[in-house]
């Protein structure tokens, strides 16, 4: 259940999301840039592969008019929570998982691309599929 935000609100919510998804995406340039094609590779990878979560169960029937299947939404929610392509960054920041900059540019490319959803008005889902308020 979520709770419906006032109008000014909700816009503020919106811009926010665009302003980090631009600073994201400057930062994603700046590091393939600097580290060339895997970075790149990675960064491009992770911006798309959170939509593929949609396709679980699209063969189902229950999908259509604007909802998931109710298969697919675990898998969409849990690749559109933020906290986790940011744990990758905070931890990959620390050096825990080494030096290998693609790791780094793939939290960013999967952080741009929630960022991105919630600034065009996508959110999570809820059970049966539709989109939360």
């Amino acid at each position: 259940m979520s709770v419906a935000l006032s109008p000014a609100r909700h816009v503020a919510k919106r811009v926010a999301w665009a302003a980090l998804a631009v600073f994201l995406l400057a930062f994603i340039v700046l590091e393939v840039i600097n580290h060339g094609g895997p970075a790149l590779a990675a960064a491009l990878l992770l911006l798309i592969a959170p939509d593929l979560s949609m396709f679980v169960g699209a063969g189902d029937g229950t999908a259509g008019g604007g909802k998931l299947s109710p298969k697919a939404v675990p898998y969409y929610n849990l690749m559109h929570r933020p906290w986790i392509p940011l744990a990758v960054l905070v931890v990959y920041s620390f050096g825990v998982l080494g030096d290998w900059v693609p790791l780094f540019t793939a939290g960013l490319g999967w952080l741009t691309h929630i960022a991105v959803d919630r600034a065009f008005g996508y959110g999570l889902r809820e059970r049966d599929g539709s989109r939360r308020v």
